[in-house]
């Protein structure tokens, strides 16, 4: 075991010493996945569906699947993400259809009180047995926080705000008194949550910030952070810049992960095929929604939205990095991510089902030869 992993996590798959490069899912609780198109696809936001990828998931070794938190969709002909599974309670559901993989909650702090978020995280650790993970968003959606009459703080403040939270929600989860906390932003008296997560010292924290605050905060509070890695020769001072920063400044060792929108068939003529079908069935209507929101309310993704491909970029996988090609030069990109110190990483598809088989089949062997997967 690593001298890094903690002893009390080492039989979690997300910190085991069996795979080099951590592998999930995101995004297969909400409609159209990680797609902004209407190209045909099996997938589709049924309970029967997402168990049926959780195990598909889980059989091929994969550890961690990783919700989307939405409420609301971004409109256009498929308003799209407008269905969306809520994250606490998908994740309970595929904690109890599940044995090995860990489940995920993606929990915006604005609309979920720390109280209730410590219980939920705590119940859903019992029910998969220690298999637990939060992944924490301050909230950027106006739209979706004026659902729940929440402000929407000034972007800086909504970090303060989720210190605050998550602050509470860990004491809840560790200490045995009850709690009074007369906070900037919270307040509770005599505050408990029994009983205690499985999970020691608590469960897995996930959070993606990019901006100073962001990464500022997840240095110092996530165990997971994630970032967007478009090209490992150039990341690699960001990777290791990150990882340096939360040691020298707070002594802690979070594991950085990143995602892609994976698009691999046998030959590259046909992958570049699959990705033309996906942008012709692009719903820009809600892709230029979707982009107008964030360029407004977010600061995590500015040098996406000023590029001249971005469309289409957020159309075929809602701006996360694309690997197209063959399964070998898929392999090869997964391999230089983990050799510029990426963790791990979260995989969306056009099609899951079909294209997770694929991978399985064709990718999965090549990243064992290569030694990043066991």
């Amino acid at each position: 075991m690593s001298d890094h992993v903690p002893a009390e996590r080492a039989h979690l798959p997300l910190y085991d010493d069996t795979n080099r490069l951590k592998l999930g899912t995101f995004a297969t609780n909400v409609s159209n996945g990680m797609s902004i198109s209407q190209a045909p696809t099996s997938y589709e936001v049924t309970w029967s569906h997402t168990v049926g990828l959780a195990r598909q998931a889980e059989e091929m070794g994969l550890d961690m699947v990783v919700p989307i938190g939405r409420w609301r969709g971004f409109g256009g002909e498929t308003n799209f993400n407008g269905e969306c599974f809520e994250t606490y309670t998908w994740a309970a559901g595929l904690a109890q259809a599940t044995e090995r993989i860990m489940v995920f909650a993606t929990s915006h702090v604005p609309v979920i009180h720390p109280i209730l978020a410590a219980k939920q995280a705590a119940t859903i650790d019992h029910i998969s047995g220690g298999r637990f993970g939060l992944n924490l968003v301050m909230g950027w959606f106006k739209p979706e926080m004026e659902m729940f009459g929440a402000t929407q703080r000034e972007h800086d403040e909504r970090y303060r705000v989720g210190e605050e939270w998550l602050s509470i929600v860990r004491r809840l989860w560790t200490e045995d008194e009850p709690l009074t906390v007369d906070g900037e932003f919270y307040s509770a008296v005599d505050a408990e949550s029994w009983p205690k997560p499985l999970s020691r010292p608590h469960p897995v924290v996930m959070n993606a910030g990019s901006s100073p605050a962001g990464s500022d905060f997840s240095a110092r509070n996530a165990d997971i952070s994630f970032v967007t890695v478009d090209d490992p020769a150039t990341a690699e001072p960001m990777v290791s810049g990150f990882k340096r920063m939360a040691f020298e400044q707070y002594g802690r060792r979070p594991k950085l992960f990143s995602g892609a929108f994976v698009i691999c068939r046998d030959t590259e003529a046909e992958a570049q095929d699959a990705l033309r079908e996906i942008l012709d069935g692009g719903d820009r209507q809600a892709a230029r929604n979707l982009m107008s929101i964030l360029g407004v309310q977010s600061r995590s993704f500015g040098d996406i939205l000023a590029q001249e491909s971005a469309e289409d970029r957020f159309i075929a996988g809602w701006s996360a990095p694309t690997f197209i090609g063959t399964p070998e030069q898929i392999a090869q990109r997964f391999v230089d991510i983990t050799d510029i110190g990426v963790d791990g990483m979260v995989l969306g598809f056009h099609d899951y089902a079909e294209e997770l088989a694929y991978f399985d089949k064709n990718v999965m062997p090549l990243l064992k030869q290569a030694g990043i997967r066991a």
